[in-house]
This record gives C-alpha cells, sequence and structure tokens, in this order.
C-alpha cells in the first residue's frame, strides 16, 4: 500500500525580500518559517528546502541502513547519519553529503561499509532525487 505525505508552503512576496511558512500536513507535528535569507546566508530561527531534505535524507538512511544490518542478523544498536545538503545561488542543489556513525555488535569495519554503501544507494530519499515530477497549476 502506498502512503503519501504532504507538506504545503505559503509564500508571500518576492524571492529576496519574501517568506513563508512549510506545514508538516501529514503529522501537523510542526510549522517552519523559509526565506531566502535562510537558504543564502544560514539565517537562525527559519529554515531552507536544502535543510528539510537533508533531514528526509538522514533519516531515511538510517531508516534503510537499520533494516539491512537487522535482515542480515546485525541489528544496530544505534545509527546517527547526518545529512549535508549544499546549495549554491544559480547553480542549484550541488549534493548531499552523509557522515554516518553507528553502533553494530559483531561487524566488521568492511562489512559495515558496505551496508552504508548499499542504504546511501537505495535508501528512496536518495533514488528519489531523480524522480519525475508531475504538477497540477492553476491560478487563484
Amino acid at each position: 500500500m502506498a502512503l503519501t505525505s504532504e507538506a504545503t508552503t505559503i509564500w508571500k512576496g518576492t524571492l529576496f525580500e519574501g517568506s513563508g511558512d512549510v506545514s508538516l500536513d501529514s503529522s501537523g507535528l510542526a510549522t517552519f518559517g523559509v526565506n531566502w535569507d535562510a537558504r543564502a546566508a544560514g539565517v537562525a530561527n527559519t529554515t531552507n528546502p536544502e535543510e528539510l531534505l537533508a533531514a528526509s535524507h538522514s533519516a531515511c538512511f538510517c531508516m534503510a541502513l537499520s533494516l539491512a544490518l537487522a535482515q542480515a542478523g546485525h541489528p544496530a544498536e544505534s545509527i546517527q547519519a547526518t545529512a549535508a545538503v549544499t546549495f549554491e545561488a544559480g547553480r542549484g542543489v550541488l549534493g548531499s553529503h552523509l557522515l554516518v556513525s553507528a553502533r553494530v555488535p559483531g561487524i566488521t569495519e568492511e562489512e559495515f561499509e558496505r551496508f552504508a554503501d548499499d542504504a546511501k544507494a537505495n535508501c528512496p530519499i536518495s533514488q528519489a532525487l531523480a524522480i519525475p515530477i508531475t504538477i497540477e497549476a492553476e491560478l487563484a
């Protein structure tokens, strides 16, 4: 069964002077302020699309790695992953770098690196970075 998750952004104003709010609609857990300054200069108390993408990538990676390790008989005690998503104005999103640390009893460093590489390549968010995008647009 497929699950569709939703988030909504309401933006007011121009790119550089305007701002918006991103709401996590499916869970209702949070609403985040977003603006250009957060994207270009990392201003505090507001977020940007790349930070939200980094949150998605790190969470998805941890889930994929946890599953793969458990299925192979090596359940992880803990996994910490930081995704650093780089954005450059005029060029867009340049990449996502995963920094991973885990406690997995009974596994070698080489085995762990193979599991981590597989999770990096196959977690749904890694794969989603090249998915088809559809749109429905109407002028209000």
